[in-house]
């Protein structure tokens, strides 16, 4: 049995005060009687009691003070903390997602990087063709009833718009007929060399207007409504795409002129019955 520090005091004092006792009896000459047996194994006995004592010595401060069992802190699994850190990524992939509009996201958005994406519409946003195309034919005033082919180019020139990143550099639709003429550098529109490429050249969309000069005179003013690189590296697709463009714009410009001369027809007709 383990015992205190306080057991351990009073034993010492207990053997102090035999023999001192021994030591003095001793001094005194004084004999002692032979105890009875009864006295003896009274007194054996009660020796016995106090040295059968197991003694067992730790320290004072393991008393007061018990060492606490230190608590093994909790693994989290690997697999756990993996599935967290891909889950946030997942979160904060989607939330970036949601915030970048389903036009914008369709277009490719130049990036830093070393293949940088071509800014280029491959699938045009349904919603936003279809509101160019209610527009542009409510500013033309084309029924699509009575003049079904000239609404379907329409519709066709929209798409090409969205495509081919036309809408950045002339983002009005309405204004898109205000040029005079459309032509494409680096490809040739004649008979002789029809979607000829011309090498070392670059493949340009260009829009011909006519400003008035310092003089007074009118002088023709190009601008590019498209860059798309050297020709003898543009995607066949994508030179089609260009050539095709041009030639509905050139196609919807035909019938505006068409209309321009029946109305000034119908003036003269007027005046006659007039």
């Amino acid at each position: 049995m383990s015992i205190t520090l306080k057991k351990l005091k009073v034993l010492n004092r207990l053997l102090d005060e035999r023999i001192k006792e021994e030591q003095e009896k001793r001094k005194k000459g004084v004999k002692d009687t032979e105890p009875t047996s009864i006295e003896t194994e009274s007194q054996s006995k009660k020796d016995d009691d106090i040295l059968e004592i197991e003694i067992e010595i730790e320290s004072p401060d393991s008393e007061s003070k018990p060492t606490p069992t230190p608590t093994p802190e909790p693994v989290q699994p690997i697999q756990k903390a993996e599935t967290k850190s891909q889950a946030k990524t997942k979160t904060k992939s989607q939330t970036l997602k949601a915030a970048i509009p389903s036009q914008a996201r369709k277009r490719g958005i130049a990036t830093k990087g070393r293949r940088p994406v071509k800014d280029v519409v491959t699938t045009p946003d349904s919603a936003y063709v279809g509101k160019l195309v209610n527009d542009l034919l409510g500013h033309l005033k084309i029924d699509r009833v009575s003049e079904p082919v000239r609404s379907r180019n329409i519709v066709r020139l929209i798409e090409l718009y969205a495509k081919l990143s036309i809408d950045k550099k002339a983002p009005n639709i309405k204004e898109i007929f205000i040029y005079k003429a459309m032509n494409i550098s680096g490809i040739g529109l004649k008979d002789d060399d029809f979607g000829e490429i011309r090498e070392g050249k670059y493949v340009q969309v260009i829009a011909i207007t006519y400003e008035p000069g310092k003089d007074g005179k009118k002088k023709a003013k190009n601008v590019s409504l498209g860059y798309f690189g050297k020709a003898e590296t543009l995607d066949e697709q994508r030179k089609n795409d260009v050539i095709e463009f041009v030639l509905r714009w050139r196609y919807e410009k035909a019938f505006q002129n068409l209309e321009h001369y029946r109305m000034l027809l119908e003036r003269i007709n007027k005046k006659k019955i007039g």
